[in-house]
């Protein structure tokens, strides 16, 4: 009964929000409850809910005040070096920009925490994004699965966990997984690449010579500097009279995307320039008023003195990110309405994503509570045939897929790898192999909608979470089959 209940649990709540009948926050509180009432322990909801609650109160907490934290460091300008030179990458080139933001969330998810990763990511390059008018689906996808392959690292959470749950040393987990590692994260790079030049060719990006000469060009974009009109320069006429757009200092021109082949603003939205001016630019505002140059240096030392403490796991993280915001805040803004005002600016993207961890609470509560996660995993073991038994370090990897997409790391750690363990070491197989194998399915629990995280990246990127699956599922599952593949070569699984 339970197992049954679980599995349709799951599925009602896939298929109302990716077929967008019910909003996720909804669909991770009602669903839930009711298969509660329906299993016959709707008595206890309340008890599995708060526990469900006081387990994710402390990530609630953390992402609070490292919406914040980033928040202000974004806005005092710390990581505008960083954008600048991902944007004189980019130039204005749909497969630069993508390959752009794979490189932009595997540097900055090196810190281990996926919230950060995608503030910054998103940050930086959603305005040439809209700018470009490509769809930003593409954004969210490349910035998850790379910060996917980056959150095996030790202090990332899942490899700590791993070794916990198995008495094992996380070094001894990760280190021969780096070389797997590295070929998916290659991974993550080639079909960044393949995603950019689809776009590439959606959006018939125009050479300047072809600029000047009003002529559509049939084939993909070149490369070359000339393509790119520096800020000051004299801008061609266009058909219709639209001027080029601004993109970071340079000016660039498309075809209208409406198929009437005159030549249209690269820009769109608010940075649209209606009146034949050139377009505003885009990304960060270099002349924002919450600026602080001369600060650039105590910010820095500031994040670079948290994200140690972070990992060394000094203090717990929430209370990190809270010390780290109040002392961000009161140094670069000593006024308090300028505080208020900063705590103001972010408080869409912090009621967002505190309402969904607790929204999910409510669904990893009644999973855990009822018994079901336990039911639905020894169906799934008991499902497997004894003469795979010698196989099981990569049966966990293949399994990790599914099961860490359903469900919290905790709850697969703790509650599914001893049990794989157990049952490989029947057969001889080491639990170190089991251990390495589990960290597999990363690249797609990274969009879970259990994880804190992807809602922190779909809401700043306005994207919908039912888009957003089904724009990753595929490549970020590709990506971890392509882990363990690497790690079966190499010998370490």
């Amino acid at each position: 009964m339970l197992p049954v209940a679980g599995f349709t649990m799951i599925a009602a709540f896939l298929a109302l929000i990716m077929t967008k009948k019910m909003s996720p926050i909804a669909a991770l509180i009602l669903i839930p409850a009711l298969t509660c009432v329906l299993v016959g322990q709707g008595a206890s909801l309340g008890d599995y809910v708060l526990d469900g609650v006081r387990s994710l109160a402390p990530t609630a907490a953390m992402l609070m005040f490292a919406i914040i934290y980033f928040g202000v460091m974004i806005d005092v300008g710390l990581f505008d070096p960083i954008v600048r030179g991902i944007l004189r990458f980019c130039r204005a080139d749909p497969l630069r920009v993508v390959l752009g933001t794979a490189l932009l969330a595997a540097v900055v998810s090196l810190d281990g925490d996926g919230s950060t990763t995608f503030m910054i990511t998103v940050s930086a390059l959603l305005p040439l994004y809209q700018r470009l008018k490509m769809r930003v689906v593409v954004l969210t996808c490349v910035a998850a699965t790379a910060n996917g392959v980056l959150n095996t690292l030790p202090w990332g959470g899942p490899t700590a966990r791993a070794a916990s749950a198995l008495h094992l040393d996380a070094g001894d987990i990760f280190v021969p997984m780096v070389p797997a590692l590295a070929v998916g994260l290659a991974f993550v790079f080639l079909f960044a690449g393949y995603l950019g030049l689809r776009e590439r060719r959606r959006l018939h990006l125009l050479t300047l010579d072809e600029i000047q000469t009003g002529v559509e060009s049939k084939l993909p974009v070149r490369t070359e500097p000339q393509m790119l009109i520096k800020e000051g320069a004299a801008v061609p006429a266009l058909a219709g009279g639209n001027p080029v757009g601004v993109i970071g200092g340079d000016r660039v021109a498309r075809p209208d995307t409406h198929g009437n082949g005159n030549l249209a603003n690269a820009g769109g939205g608010a940075g649209h320039a209606a009146d034949g001016n050139a377009a505003e630019h885009i990304g960060l505002d270099p002349n924002r008023a919450t600026l602080r140059p001369r600060l650039f240096w105590f910010n820095a030392a500031l994040t670079i003195a948290l994200l140690t403490l972070l990992i060394l796991e000094a203090l717990p993280i929430p209370v990190l990110f809270m010390i780290g915001a109040a002392i961000a805040l009161s140094v670069n803004f000593l006024r308090m309405e300028e505080q208020k005002e900063r705590i103001a600016a972010h408080a869409d993207n912090i009621v967002n994503v505190s309402g969904m961890v607790f929204a999910a609470a409510v669904f990893t509560g009644v999973l855990t509570g009822t018994g079901m996660v336990e039911e639905m995993a020894r169906v799934i073991i008991d499902a497997i045939p004894d003469a795979l038994g010698p196989h099981m370090a990569i049966i966990t990897g293949v399994l990790s897929l599914p099961l860490t997409y359903f469900m919290s790391n905790d709850g697969f750690y703790f509650g599914i790898v001893p049990v794989l363990a157990e049952a490989g070491a029947a057969h001889g197989v080491e639990p170190i192999e089991i251990a390495r194998a589990s960290l597999s399915g990363q690249m797609l629990h990274m969009s879970s909608p259990l994880v804190p995280a992807v809602y922190v990246l779909i809401g700043l990127a306005k994207v919908e979470f039912s888009d957003h699956i089904r724009m990753t599922v595929k490549w970020a599952a590709l990506t971890c089959l392509v882990v363990l593949g690497a790690g079966v070569l190499f010998g370490t699984i």
